[in-house]
């Protein structure tokens, strides 16, 4: 039993030591989060919510329709503005997240400090932070992650069938959010297999998980069953919900290129900017003599490579998002490795320089743009967008005043002309459709993209577009090829007005 850093074991400080790390991440996201309507997949987020869109058009993987339940209950608390009620979603259940983790590092160290790292060393990691500021449903897979650990420890200690059947309902709902779920969902299938070899656990045993498992997992089971009715393909369907809509080739990607390894590293530096990093390799050389179960510490270490392997060779522009499992094994890791210094170190100032180191990342992220500017980092990029620089809007986590896309939608609805057409990216496109339809502005202005299109808008092909050219005025966001429809191409050319283009006819 470590004696440095700890204290007595009791329901009550445990309990207390969660609620205190609860309020104080809930206090720091709140602080943090976007105070309204947001770009890209996040404000793609707000748009399916206020339409109660529990299934999105992106296919089954993509749908992450418990996030959504949650999210569609939390916007009729009547507290601000909606998007800020779906922003502040997120934000609390990141907090949830950061107090499951301390949780579990109490409850199985037995000692508040290398708890209190761990837990400070994901909250203040840079994707973890960012994604707790803007909607988004990674943070919510966390939050179940984590639970999901705390029920596997209890297992370890107490071989108590019933923690299973508490872990097969967890992971069930962990699928019903977000397709990551399915690789702690192998790490735990594995155990399962060998328990039952070793005749620790029976069929029954596994017949009570599977009901409990298909059970959390409801939410998604009736996405795909209403899929497959509507289909009538069965395959389409489950390669839907495997893959969504387009991304197969990117979830099996297995090739690396040299500017995907450069920018991955440089995405997992900037996570962890402070010497604690090193903390995590001590406690990977330590977690079997921690664990209460071999097979405990080997499942944390699966779980750590199968999240590293698979973010890392991931090809989407946005993969970053999926180092977000990784982090959050690193730092139970961190935890496990201030554990086992303070068991061995007896100065009594060492855990508060730890704990101090923590908090560099803060500094590390004010620094962070004018570093890559300086340093002339690329960043893939190929347009820039009104109201947003790209280095400070993806290297500082948080959001607090940031109204860049609201601005923007608004200044774009006011230039356009009465009756115009506005062809969006996804992108742009949910902030203009959030000004549009929750703030009722401009509705004779017709919005359409690949998201989602204003009521009534016309139709936007090869058949209709001369037509449409002729009898109104019709916008892009950006003149950036790849981010305007090919039909407009050789048609016109393309005229900056204000923070957008008008398509004029050659």
């Amino acid at each position: 039993m470590v004696k440095t850093g700890s204290s007595p074991m009791t329901s009550d400080n445990i309990r207390a030591g969660y609620i205190a790390v609860l309020v104080a991440a809930a206090v720091l996201y709140v602080a943090t989060c976007a105070p309204g309507p947001v770009w890209q997949d996040s404000g793609v987020i707000q748009y399916r919510v206020w339409h109660n869109d529990i299934a999105g058009r992106l296919g089954l993987a993509l749908s992450h329709p418990l996030f959504y339940i949650i999210a569609i209950a939390a916007k009729y608390i009547p507290l601000g503005e909606f998007a800020y009620r779906v922003n502040l979603t997120t934000a609390l259940v990141s907090a949830l997240a950061v107090a499951n983790l301390f949780l579990l590092l109490r409850l199985w160290l037995k000692s508040t400090l290398p708890a209190l790292v761990g837990a400070l060393s994901l909250a203040l990691s840079h994707t973890f932070w960012r994604h707790a500021a803007i909607p988004e449903t990674y943070n919510l897979s966390m939050a179940l992650l984590f639970f999901e650990l705390i029920i596997l420890l209890q297992y370890a200690k107490t071989a108590r069938p019933t923690w299973l059947y508490a872990l097969a309902f967890v992971n069930g709902l962990a699928i019903a959010n977000h397709m990551l779920a399915s690789i702690p969902f192998i790490c735990y299938l594995v155990l399962l297999v060998a328990l039952a070899a070793q005749k620790r656990i029976s069929a029954k045993h596994l017949v009570a998980m599977a009901f409990l498992w298909a059970l959390g997992a409801l939410p998604f089971e009736y996405l795909i069953v209403k899929d497959i009715l509507q289909r009538g393909d069965f395959w389409s369907t489950m390669a839907s919900a495997a893959f969504g809509k387009g991304y197969k080739a990117d979830v099996l990607n297995i090739s690396l290129s040299m500017s995907i390894v450069k920018e991955n590293l440089m995405w997992m530096t900037l996570n962890f900017p402070t010497p604690n990093v090193l903390l995590a390799f001590v406690g990977i050389s330590a977690l079997h003599r921690l664990s209460p179960k071999r097979w405990f510490a080997r499942i944390i270490l699966a779980l750590l490579v199968l999240f590293l392997v698979f973010a890392f060779r991931y090809s989407i522009v946005d993969r970053y998002a999926f180092f977000i499992p990784f982090y959050c094994i690193v730092s139970v890791l961190i935890a496990a490795g201030t554990h086992r210094v303070l068991s061995r170190n007896r100065r009594s100032n060492l855990g508060l320089v730890i704990v101090a180191l923590c908090l560099l990342t803060v500094p590390a992220y004010i620094a962070a743009p004018k570093v890559a500017k300086w340093l002339e980092i690329s960043s893939g990029r190929t347009r820039e967008i009104p109201y947003r620089d790209y280095y400070t809007y993806f290297l500082r986590p948080w959001r607090t005043g940031y109204h860049g896309a609201e601005r923007f939608a608004n200044e774009a609805l006011d230039i356009a002309k009465p009756g115009a057409v506005i062809w969006a990216d996804t992108t742009t496109a949910p902030p203009l459709l959030y000004v549009q339809e929750v703030k009722a502005k401009r509705t004779d202005v017709k919005i359409i993209s690949d998201i989602g299109e204003s009521a009534g808008s016309p139709k936007f092909n090869e058949g209709t577009v001369d037509k449409l050219l002729a009898e109104r005025a019709i916008y892009v966001v950006s003149r950036v090829e790849g981010y305007y429809p090919k039909l407009l191409r050789d048609r016109c050319d393309l005229e900056a007005a204000g923070v957008i283009y008008r398509a004029v006819p050659k």
